[in-house]
């Protein structure tokens, strides 16, 4: 359940900056670059600052 949510979350954070990006100002293309890269990284280290963020919220597995 909360790799599903932790998907849906980045999903939407890389729709929104996109949108922001394009439409209001470029520099909000960082952050679509920033979720990529924190995505990447927790590939390989398996850790996701979302990961505990979710737990604390009382999110299951």
């Amino acid at each position: 359940m909360k790799n599903r949510i932790i998907r849906a979350i980045a999903g939407f954070f890389v729709i929104i900056s996109l949108f922001l990006g394009h439409f209001v100002e470029p520099n909000w293309y960082w952050f679509t670059v920033f979720v990529g890269v924190n995505l990447l990284q927790s590939s390989f280290t398996n850790w996701c600052l979302m990961d505990i963020i979710l737990t604390k919220l009382g999110v299951k597995d």
